[in-house]
């Protein structure tokens, strides 16, 4: 679809993929690492106003409404981002050169998200002049997604209306997850006496810590989910105040990742750790919630209708910082997320484009 098109030929399936891709390969040429997706935002800014819709801006996040929008209606969030990590230190190929080869698209971010963001864009112009739709559609392309930042997803949703649910573009092969495991990072601190090794003196907070850090390798929590597993938390750093071999430490922290299951809010998982041991237990952030969709949703059922399995998924996305039910859902593979020399097949946004599009309307034609 040329700039300036007819707003009709948004129907046409095979110009929103060619579009799409064509949109794709650009941002992969523009480095948008978190925190610095200024000139990918533009980009995308460009791509939508010249197609006369009306865009707004919120830091480096992009977002748009359909064209009827009717503050009566409910509403859904198409959400991806366009932020990307950092380029992988074996590429053997330049990861800003989106170059197609043997039906695959490579270059850093089409996988992640970048393929998911564009097939939900062409997905929006879809539906955007449509007139009889029993939700309003709101696009939004996030930013800091990599980094968890409170400058992407989380900033632009106070600005938004109220969600009913939502879909977020990350690379699932098009199945759908609709379970999400939450994150939690604890310090876990135990305080003791400084003293001189030598004389016996003080009292030792390593060893103080010894009982506690044997807890977390043995507890197991009782709640186990079906689709995410049982709650596991795992020791990945001890350290102590001092780095002399001579003197006792006073205090001795441990740092503890926690990968939650839907079945646990976080501050229930604290408070159960603060309950079994002693040292101190300071949680770095309760932002990142375990979330899940029940299979009953409309969205979900219209998923399975047109032939999507669910599951549950063990990475985390946007959809954590989302306070109403989304489904997690896109075209790429998870396993090539941050890898060197990434990749998206062609026909892998092809396809997602047409899947996205028959999900909502079989959901719309059954509302």
């Amino acid at each position: 679809m040329s700039q300036n098109q007819p707003l009709e030929n948004f129907k046409n399936i095979q110009l929103l993929q060619k579009d799409a891709i064509d949109l794709l390969k650009i941002l992969i040429s523009i480095p948008s690492f978190s925190k610095e997706e200024d000139k990918t935002a533009a980009q995308i800014i460009n791509f939508l106003t010249a197609r006369t819709i009306k865009v707004v801006q919120t830091k480096n996040n992009v977002w748009a409404t359909n064209l009827h929008f009717d503050p009566s209606k409910p509403s859904i969030l198409l959400n991806s981002h366009h932020d990307t990590v950092k380029p992988n230190k074996g590429y053997a190929r330049d990861p800003f050169s989106p170059i197609e080869q043997e039906g695959k698209l490579y270059g850093l971010g089409s996988n992640d998200a970048g393929g998911c963001l564009v097939s939900l864009i062409a997905t929006f112009l879809y539906f955007y002049t449509a007139t009889n739709l029993p939700y309003n559609i709101v696009l939004v392309a996030s930013a800091e997604e990599e980094i968890s930042g409170s400058e992407g997803i989380e900033l632009v949703l106070k600005q938004l209306p109220a969600f009913d649910f939502g879909l977020v573009g990350e690379p699932t092969k098009m199945e759908m997850a609709i379970a999400e495991r939450g994150l939690l990072v604890l310090d876990v601190i135990a305080t003791g006496t400084s003293g001189h090794a030598a004389r016996e003196e003080g009292e030792n907070a390593l060893y103080k810590i010894l009982p506690d850090l044997a807890w977390f390798q043995n507890y197991q929590f009782d709640k186990v989910s079906p689709l995410l597993g049982k709650v596991k938390m795992s020791v990945t750093v001890i350290e102590t105040d001092n780095k002399h071999h001579n003197v006792v430490p006073a205090h001795c922290k441990l740092v503890v990742d926690v990968r939650v299951n839907e079945l646990y809010s976080l501050e229930e998982i604290v408070a159960i750790v603060q309950e079994h041991v002693k040292s101190s237990v300071t949680p770095r952030s309760v932002r990142l919630r375990a979330t899940s969709i029940s299979v009953d949703h409309p969205l979900v059922k219209s998923g399975i209708a047109v032939g999507k399995n669910y599951f549950g998924s063990a990475t985390s996305s946007d959809k954590a910082l989302m306070p109403f039910p989304s489904l997690k859902m896109g075209p790429g593979d998870s396993a090539r997320s941050h890898t060197a020399d990434e990749f998206i097949f062609i026909n892998e946004i092809e396809e997602g484009i047409v899947t996205y599009i028959q999900l909502l309307e079989k959901m719309f034609n059954h509302e």
